[in-house]
């Protein structure tokens, strides 16, 4: 079977992360918990659990000249994931995450996006010939909006999969959506981007269909412990989670699950089937603590 090529386009950043109790109110210090500091970001979360779960990936990035990004590189390509589109930026830094996480998994995140908002249509362009040449494009939306617009109607004229976790969510433009084969929200961005506050099965079929009538073919919505709701061809299928593990940390969680869905979709795995593997990925990253380093490997994945 021919290897297909997945091509992440999204944020590459350096997460520092504090594990505490609980996580403080406004004007609140905590003292006491465990710092890691890590390469992150949704885009190099999604490009790494992609290629350590078997899939051929190429990661189209913007770093600043410093430090974070040039490690960052170095870890992506120690992880098998070609490099060769990741742009430079002489004038900005390269992102930055600082996330808490508190007793219960739960986290709080801000970004600095740095070099990140400006990965331009322009950048994409000079990707052109690539991104045609692909088999699945992921993306989010910590870049900006035009950039991802501009990939996707790129992508969806060569015939090639267009998936998008919209996170942080957002507005999800006409012009975006008629580009986009595939959404893959978690309850709060299909709550903002349907009006449908998710809460359950009942509710995500809702907002499926609302999502759904803004023109994407295919609605994902994950919902954490419960699993996930397929609707597809005006059906929907409910996904729960095979195996209960007890949640650590959800930062990556995620964005394991859209970079396993898309390697079950690249070896052409039914899409029930895709969505379970995805889960099983999704539930063992929860485990550990951190982005990176929680995202499993094939091997771990049975």
């Amino acid at each position: 079977m021919k290897v297909k090529k997945i091509i992440v386009l999204g944020s590459c950043n350096t997460d520092m992360v504090i594990r505490t109790d609980r996580l403080p109110v406004p004007g609140e210090t905590i003292i006491g918990g465990e710092f890691m500091m890590t390469p992150g970001g949704k885009g190099a979360n999604q490009a790494v659990a992609a290629s350590r779960l078997g899939g051929n990936v190429t990661f189209i990035t913007k770093i600043g000249n410093d430090i974070f990004g040039k490690q960052a590189v170095e870890l992506y390509e120690r992880e098998n994931i070609n490099t060769d589109f990741v742009f430079s930026d002489p004038n900005n830094p390269s992102g930055v995450a600082l996330i808490t996480v508190d007793g219960n998994a739960e986290n709080c995140i801000a970004v600095a996006s740095g070099a990140n908002k400006t990965l331009s249509k322009e950048d994409v362009e000079k990707c052109r010939e690539l991104i045609e040449s692909a088999d699945i494009l992921l993306m989010q939306f910590e870049i900006p909006m035009e950039t991802v617009e501009s990939a996707a109607e790129i992508a969806n004229k060569a015939g090639v999969k267009v998936i998008l976790n919209p996170a942080p969510a957002s507005y999800l433009s006409e012009n975006l959506s008629k580009n986009i084969h595939m959404l893959i929200p978690n309850m709060t961005e299909a709550e903002i981007i349907s009006g449908i506050k998710v809460t359950d099965w009942d509710s995500a079929k809702k907002a499926a269909d609302i999502i759904n009538e803004k023109g994407v073919d295919i609605v994902i919505i994950t919902l954490g412990a419960l699993g996930a709701i397929l609707k597809e061809n005006g059906m929907y299928r409910e996904i729960p989670i095979e195996t209960k593990v007890k949640a650590i940390d959800t930062t990556a969680a995620g964005d394991t699950f859209c970079g396993a869905l898309c390697v079950a979709i690249s070896e052409e795995m039914p899409l029930l089937e895709a969505i379970r593997f995805a889960n099983r990925a999704a539930g063992l990253s929860v485990a550990k603590v951190g982005s990176l380093v929680s995202i499993p490997h094939r091997k771990d994945i049975l």
